[in-house]
């Protein structure tokens, strides 16, 4: 490098443009993306974008907005010309997509830019080449079209750096995209090379319903049918009445994860954003449901006051800071939390039912005693096992029969063992007479969403008849839901318990966890730690939650005060519990190679559907499966 000195000057209004340009265009889907934002602002009900090459050779926005008037259109190549804002007081409450007016400017910089407008005032429209600044009346209907033609011409460099042109388009129908899941009331059709690629069409209303089908249009219809709806309101109000936060949206149900996070789109104020806070809010929801590392999926959408959130943080307006983090960190995981807690099988909609000849089924009764949970070794012929009079229940806190909080054996036992089958192949084939067999269900008993158990399947499985056809359960995984969701409940409701240390836990602390120890000094004590600097660069740990007395209380600090730096809310603490509660669940639970009653499988299958989160295990797998009778009927050829 050069040592001469060079002197300081200005630099050209086109070299400035060429380096914000750096900033907000790094390839043709970030012009696409602010394109689009300008027609959203313009007030658009349809935008049309048309490309070549991936959109290299050409980029072209049409929408049906407002239009540019005449005397604004040179304006709008201009730097930091823009309609969005004019003070101070509008800058901290945007609530348009774009404010900044660098954007147009710093793309005509890279590239050879045309603008043509009309406004329901002009007679016709205005073409306004954006290299020589010359205009010309053109015909248009009332609106505005951007072209883009020959992007980073002017600087071959950056070119070097782009993709395939399927890659490039791949990037720009995926921009397109995000905007179309923020807007359901507007069309969207993208064309390329002259082909349609992708359409979207405008929805007949922006409710909830009007979501749902934008959604299923762009995300596909299994989204929405291995998803669950969310709408969280906060308590605490706005000044104008309203609740101060709103998340609404769908929340994929844990067996719709995926190995890659390419499914997570979160909205704040009808803007797409990647922001840590609310990932890592949606990801916390998911914590007791999702097995390894596996992404949720989810399109989630935050409303707040503007004022409470400032865009202005990145020049291409994707990432944007919250005055308070952890409001919205707790709204967006109780708003996920809330809509994955009740049971899927409460919710599931009954069959429709063909008129097919029912037959009686006889089901010799079970010889053995009520379920009682005590320490014994795993049976291995499945003989049945009857306990000694003094058997001792090992977790009283697993059972889930006996005890005032569940359904009783006695009162199980009033459900009919069986109900009617049916079946195409008429009568069912005679069989050896059994001593009490069992009564066709009236027509009046209830449908249970997780039907009726049949038998035990290799004493780890039930099998069970619905509506739907077969449902499998796994009995140990079943339970073990609804041990782990009891004792979460009486643990949330006792208070979090602090035990203080006789020897205070001392550790070399950075400034970072100085200093959030001193301003989160209340969150911590709410979690039962109480962390207080004990010299200039050391803090001890006086008091641990009681419940995690026997853990390593440096490293359980550490953990809290990283989470608390960086989301400025923390669920270290409730993770540790959970994951002591889900162990003590785990040995509680009823193990393999248990034989169960009828009215025992039948009680198990009735709390599955009253115990929240009940769809998944405590380790994030499947309790429970559903086998149509369309998918029976394929595996054995029937109808064909």
């Amino acid at each position: 490098m050069s040592s001469e000195r060079r002197q300081i000057r200005e630099l050209p209004d086109e070299l400035i443009s060429q380096i914000a340009a750096g900033e907000v265009v790094e390839r043709p889907a970030s012009v696409v993306r602010e394109l689009v934002d300008n027609a959203l602002d313009a007030g658009a009900r349809q935008i049309t974008l048309r490309l070549l090459a991936g959109g290299v050779r050409l980029i072209a926005v049409e929408d049906d907005g407002i239009g540019i008037p005449m005397a604004d259109l040179p304006l709008a190549l201009k730097r930091h010309a823009t309609s969005k804002i004019g003070n101070l007081q509008e800058l901290e409450s945007v609530s348009t997509m774009g404010f900044r007016g660098e954007a147009l400017a710093a793309i005509n910089s890279v590239s050879d830019m045309a603008i043509a407008s009309r406004t329901a005032e002009q007679p016709h429209a205005m073409l306004l080449d954006g290299r020589t600044g010359e205009m010309k009346p053109i015909a248009r209907a009332v609106g505005t079209t951007v072209e883009v033609k020959e992007l980073f011409f002017s600087t071959p460099a950056r070119r070097k750096f782009l993709k395939t042109d399927a890659t490039e388009l791949a990037h720009c129908v995926e921009a397109v995209r995000r905007h179309a899941l923020a807007r359901p009331d507007v069309g969207f059709a993208i064309w390329h090379e002259g082909k349609l690629v992708e359409q979207w069409r405008a929805a007949a209303d922006s409710d909830d319903a009007g979501m749902d089908q934008r959604l299923a249009d762009v995300l596909g219809e299994e989204f929405c049918e291995r998803s669950v709806l969310v709408d969280y309101r906060s308590s605490a109000q706005s000044e104008g009445g309203g609740p101060l936060i709103r998340v609404r949206g769908r929340a994929g149900i844990p067996d719709a994860a995926r190995t890659r996070g390419d499914h997570q789109f979160a909205y704040v104020n009808g803007r797409f954003v990647r922001d840590k806070v609310l990932a890592h809010g949606a990801r916390s929801a998911y914590e007791d449901v999702l097995h390894g590392q596996r992404q949720p999926v989810y399109a989630l959408y935050v409303d707040m006051d503007p004022t409470r959130v400032d865009v202005n943080v990145h020049p291409t307006k994707i990432e944007v800071r919250f005055r308070d983090s952890r409001e919205v960190h707790q709204a967006v995981r109780r708003a996920i939390d809330q809509a994955l807690a009740a049971p899927r099988a409460a919710l599931a909609q009954p069959a429709p039912q063909l008129p097919l000849a029912p037959r009686v089924t006889v089901v010799p009764p079970w010889q053995q005693p009520s379920m009682v949970f005590a320490e014994r070794a795993p049976a291995a012929d499945f003989t049945p096992w009857s306990p000694a009079p003094a058997a001792r229940v090992a977790e009283p806190a697993a059972r889930w029969a006996g005890e005032a909080a569940v359904d009783s054996v006695a009162e199980l036992a009033t459900l009919p063992d069986t109900d009617a089958r049916n079946a195409e192949d008429g009568p069912a084939p005679e069989r050896a007479p059994a001593p009490q067999p069992a009564q066709p269900a009236p027509a009046d008993t209830p449908a249970w969403p997780l039907g009726r158990a049949l038998a035990q399947l290799q004493g780890i499985y039930i099998l069970a008849e619905n509506q739907q056809g077969l449902v499998v359960v796994d009995m140990h995984a079943a339970h073990e839901r609804i041990v782990y969701e009891r004792l979460k409940a009486q643990a949330d409701d006792a208070a979090m318990a602090s035990q203080p240390l006789l020897i205070p836990a001392t550790f070399a602390a950075t400034p970072t966890e100085l200093a959030t120890a001193e301003a989160h000094a209340d969150t911590l004590a709410q979690l039962g730690l109480d962390v207080a600097p004990f010299s200039a660069r050391t803090l001890a740990v006086r008091a641990v939650p009681a419940s995690l007395a026997q853990g390593d209380a440096v490293a359980l600090a550490r953990s809290v005060l990283a989470e608390l730096a960086q989301h400025d809310a923390s669920g270290v603490v409730q993770r540790a519990r959970n994951e002591l509660l889900a162990t003590m669940a785990c040995h509680g639970a009823v193990r393999a190679n248990r034989r169960l009653t009828l009215e025992e499988m039948n009680g198990l299958l009735r709390q599955m559907e009253a115990t929240e989160r009940s769809d998944q295990c405590n380790h994030g797998r499947p309790t429970w499966r559903q086998i149509s009778v369309r998918e029976l009927d394929q595996l054995f050829l029937r109808g064909r």
